[in-house]
Formats: C-alpha cells, sequence, structure tokens
C-alpha cells in the first residue's frame, strides 16, 4: 500500500563522489543499551539518529534510565542505571524495532516486577520465543502474551540468576546478542550454547567487541581476524560463550563509526554507474561484517581500495556471481539491485532468515525486480536473479516500486532509478526507519 506520494528517481551518469552516512544503527543501539546499564556517564558520538535509535531512546527512558539526546550534535548523553533498573511493572512500546524488543526482553530481567513489550502488528509477526526459551532455561518467567511465539511479550522479572542455557539462532542472532548484553548483571555465571546454525556473524563480534570495550571480560569462540570474516562461518560446536558475573560496564566516551548496512547503496551507486565512490569513516578495521559487501562488488568486477579512513569502490562491467549472504544479509537487496545490471545470474543463498524481516524480503525483492524486466526464481532460502535482456525496453512506462514499509526496500530500489527511467518509490518515508536523510544524501552524492 502506498503511504505518500511516490517519489521519482532521476536517470544519472557515471558517479564521482565522496560521503560519510550517519552513525551504524547496529552500534548505536547496542552502545545505548550497554551505556544504560553502565557504572556512570556515556557520551556517544556521531549516533544515528532514526526511528529505531529513537524507539530504543525512548524504551530506556520509559525503564528511568537518563538520556539526553542531541540530534543536530549526533550525541547521546545516558547516565547508567548501574545495572538496577529503575522503574519496574512498565509497558515497552518497541514500533518495528528488531534490536530493540530482542535486547530489551533481556535486559528487563535484571529488574523487579512485570514488563511487556510491544509493537506495531508487523512485529507482532516476527518471531522471538528462541530467545524466551533461553531466558527459561535460566529461571525467568516469561512468555508470549497471544502464545503466538511473537510479541507481545511478558517478563515475571525478578533479576537474571545465572545458569547455562541453549540459544537458537538460526532466525536472528539478535537473540543471543541480547542476551550477551544482559549477561553481566546476573547473579552469577552463564555460559550460552549456540545450537544450530549461525546467521548474521559479525554482528555477535560486534556485540562482544562492545562488551569489552566498555569493560567486560568473556570467553566468546574465535573468528578470523579478517576482513572477510563474515563470509567464513564458523562450526556451530565452537559456539560457546561464557560470561562471568556479576561484572559491570564502565560508562565512557565513545565514537560511533559509520552505518555499513547504509554505505552499501553508495557503494552499488559507483558499481551500476561505472562511477566511483569513496566512504569515509570505514577503514578494513570496521566492526561491521556489512562492509563485505564490497567485496561481493570486487567479485562481480569492481575495483576496491581499503585505508585506514576510507574505503572506496570503482565501478566496472559486472558479472553475476553465487553467493552465500547469510552473515550479510541486510546488504541482500542492494546486490539483487545490483544484479540487474550485470551479465549473467546471480544466485542468493542462505537467506530464509529474511523472510521475518521488517517484511518479506525475499518475496519482496524478488517481485520488485520483476518489475523491471528481471527473470527470479525464487527459493525458501534464496532467489536466482537472471537480468533483463535489454533494460531500456523491458519496461513500459512508469515503474512504482512497493516498498512494503521496509526502509532497505526503498533505499535499494531507488539504486535501480539511477540507470531506468521512470523509476517511482512508494512510502519513500520509510527510510525513517535507519536513514531518514538518505534520498537528500543520494541526491548529493549523484550532483557532485
Amino acid at each position: 500500500m502506498t503511504l505518500s506520494n511516490p517519489l521519482p528517481i532521476h536517470p544519472v551518469g557515471s558517479i564521482n563522489s565522496e560521503i560519510r552516512p550517519p552513525g551504524s544503527k547496529s552500534i548505536t543501539n547496542r552502545a545505548l543499551v550497554i551505556a544504560a546499564l553502565a557504572k556512570g556517564s556515556s557520551f556517544l558520538r556521531h549516533a544515528l539518529d532514526s526511528e529505531d535509535t529513537r524507539l530504543m531512546i525512548h524504551a530506556l527512558q520509559s525503564i528511568g534510565v537518563e538520556i539526553t539526546h542531541y540530534p543536530k550534535q549526533e550525541t547521546i548523553l545516558v547516565k547508567g542505571c548501574a545495572g538496577r533498573l529503575p522503574k519496574n511493572s512498565i509497558d515497552i512500546f518497541v514500533g518495528n524495532s528488531g534490536t530493540t524488543i530482542r535486547f530489551l526482553t533481556a535486559m528487563v530481567t535484571l529488574g523487579r516486577g512485570t514488563y511487556r513489550l510491544d509493537g506495531i502488528d508487523r512485529m507482532r509477526q516476527r518471531p522471538i520465543e528462541p530467545l524466551l526459551k533461553a531466558l527459561q532455561n535460566l529461571g525467568v518467567n516469561c512468555h508470549c502474551e497471544n502464545n503466538t511465539g511473537c510479541p507481545p511479550v511478558v517478563i515475571q522479572a525478578n533479576g537474571l540468576k545465572g545458569g547455562q542455557t541453549n540459544i537458537c539462532t538460526q532466525v536472528s542472532s539478535q537473540y543471543l546478542s541480547g542476551l550477551l548484553l544482559a549477561a553481566p548483571y546476573a547473579q552469577s555465571n552463564i555460559e550460552l550454547r549456540v545450537t544450530g546454525p549461525l546467521v548474521s556473524t559479525p554482528y555477535l563480534n560486534m556485540t562482544t567487541d562492545l562488551m569489552r570495550h566498555f569493560g567486560v571480560t568473556m570467553e566468546a569462540p574465535p573468528l578470523p581476524n579478517k576482513r572477510h570474516a563474515s563470509l567464513t562461518h564458523p562450526s556451530s560446536q565452537q559456539n560457546k560463550y561464557l560470561i562471568s558475573a556479576p561484572q559491570s560496564y564502565l560508562g565512557k566516551d565513545f565514537t560511533i563509526e559509520p552505518d555499513a548496512s547504509a554505505a552499501s547503496y553508495f557503494f552499488a551507486a559507483a558499481a551500476i554507474t561505472g562511477g566511483k565512490v569513496r566512504v569515509h569513516g570505514l577503514s578494513q578495521q570496521s566492526l561491521q561484517g556489512d562492509l563485505d559487501f564490497v567485496l561481493l562488488l570486487e567479485r562481480m568486477g569492481c575495483s576496491i581500495n581499503f585505508t585506514q579512513t576510507y574505503t572506496e569502490v570503482c565501478g566496472a562491467s559486472l558479472n553475476g556471481i553465487e553467493v552465500d549472504m547469510a552473515d550479510i544479509s541486510d546488504t541482500v537487496p542492494t546486490l539483487a539491485v545490483v544484479a540487474l545490471f550485470a551479465k549473467g545470474p546471480t544466485a542468493i543463498t542462505g537467506i530464509e532468515h529474511i523472510r521475518v524481516k521488517e517484511t518479506d524480503r525475499i518475496a519482496a525483492v524478488s517481485t520488485e525486480l520483476r518489475k523491471l524486466g528481471a527473470t527470479v526464481k525464487e527459493e525458501q532460502g534464496g532467489m536466482i536473479i537472471h537480468p533483463p535482456s535489454d533494460r531500456y525496453n523491458s519496461i513500459d512506462g512508469p515503474v512504482l516500486i512497493e516498498t512494503y514499509n521496509d526502509h532497505r526496500m526503498a533505499m535499494s530500489f531507488a539504486l535501480a532509478g539511477l540507470r531506468f527511467p521512470d523509476v517511482h518509490i512508494c512510502d519513500p518515508q520509510c527510510v525513517d526507519k535507519t536513514y531518514p536523510d538518505f534520498f537528500r544524501d543520494l541526491k548529493i552524492l549523484c550532483s557532485t
């Protein structure tokens, strides 16, 4: 359903530009939880201001954490509660923010009283039962209010006792990240064992790196210390996390790096226009696995350049590839649009879990690609994309791209409009979820 006037995207020539995207949503929301639990105050710099981060801030404030947000300065001041939640027995609204509900479901177990977490209709379709089962094994009284395995969630909190539990992360690594973030404040040591395959492994590395940065120690499974770690899947048998408790985060001044998922759109713009885009603030040492998206562009034919202060992509003639994107699945829609301009098919696998994101992204991406003349074979855990044989004669008249209230659909398919004529993005305001100024920045990028 179209909620606002469609936004036309105009074709451009070869892009040669540079940009610094806003702060990482994933780092911002993790840092907010850690800072809220910390002993002392934290000053978060270059923090993202978006719907998802505002939902996290408001949720933490409803728990009683003192947070002052300075959006124009991209900073957030958090006075930590030292692991003692100020308010009990409250309702928490999370909108459609997966990180907010999954992180705070674990966090509120540290309190005393009844906590209820709920969101919009789509959130009530997003699974959370694996996290609740893991918490129940740790002695937490929690359940899904409607017995659907999805929110609303009710937690009868009496502190987190500790112990050992298994956690299934096949749908989302955020279940494990939520447990990890809360674990230092348990009453005794916690051992978390991952069952089944992991998805989005780099986000777990991000979580543990941030926890250590704020003063917590733990034992975590080792992963390759390489830029392409997100494309290497560790054995699930090694996935055991040991957190000594009680411990405490220590408040500090912390700078958040630009969002690598957001940067993927600008890297892709270079690829499909045969241009060059330099993204400042993202280096080979980035905490974010989604920066590995540039390695996929390199496989398709682009050249890339990493430095200590920026990452650069230079476009070229593109070829289709086969790739498992389980660990960088937020960039699947971006790569799917790039595939429209490649020679030969592109096959993407390992992404069944993105069917329960803001929308069913496999189905949604496939549907919108077909509007642009592609032939798409949709599979349960992936898709095979055959680009149109003649991009400019494969469509007739304006193409209205539905975005399904999904920010990543809007941002990725806007890129198609840089080459295809007459592409219009429906409900462009859905990008407010993670990148409110995306279309402004895209316009600037294309005009410089």
